[in-house]
């Protein structure tokens, strides 16, 4: 009877310790949910208008052809107009902002959506005025040739898209 409720009091005392652990991701209340992926380094270059995070995920290998990042914008920032010769898929993970393709009025974009950007489109996408962005980039078959930048999209053009 003696080892029954030492061993019962150490499984409890187990399950106790076990149980009170916060899960990792998870923050105390009132303190903002970790991201999934992080959004990693500012991006520091001229193909992008306001301030944006880039975490490269998957790098191009000898197997697989694709590059996956996950791309934080803040509010008002976006991409310069580009093309990918393969396409590209976002997955929208958070916020909104705006996906536009060269002559087309913007679309809005959102948490939960997919954008499938056919090959060699010229488009632009970013945040909202008064949201961040988050999406997972995916480049499918760069062999086909690496993105092709053109010129940033102008405050007018990007006023009237997100109107």
């Amino acid at each position: 009877m003696k080892c029954i409720f030492k061993f019962s009091f150490f499984i409890l005392s187990f399950l106790l310790v076990a149980c009170s652990e916060k899960p990792q991701g998870v923050k105390v209340a009132g303190q903002e949910k970790e991201l999934v992926f992080p959004k990693s380094e500012k991006i520091g270059n001229d193909n992008f208008v306001g301030t944006a995070y880039a975490n490269m995920m998957v790098t191009q290998d000898s197997v697989y052809l694709t590059q996956v990042g996950n791309v934080t914008f803040e509010p008002k920032a976006r991409t310069n107009w580009h093309k990918h010769p393969a396409g590209q898929i976002l997955l929208v993970t958070n916020g909104r902002g705006y996906y536009q393709e060269k002559g087309k009025p913007a679309q809005l974009i959102q948490k939960g959506n997919i954008v499938k950007i056919p090959p060699d489109t010229e488009h632009w996408h970013g945040a909202a005025p008064h949201s961040s962005l988050t999406h997972i980039a995916i480049n499918p078959n760069i062999n086909k040739g690496k993105v092709v930048w053109f010129m940033a999209v102008s405050e007018e053009e990007y006023n009237i898209a997100t109107k």
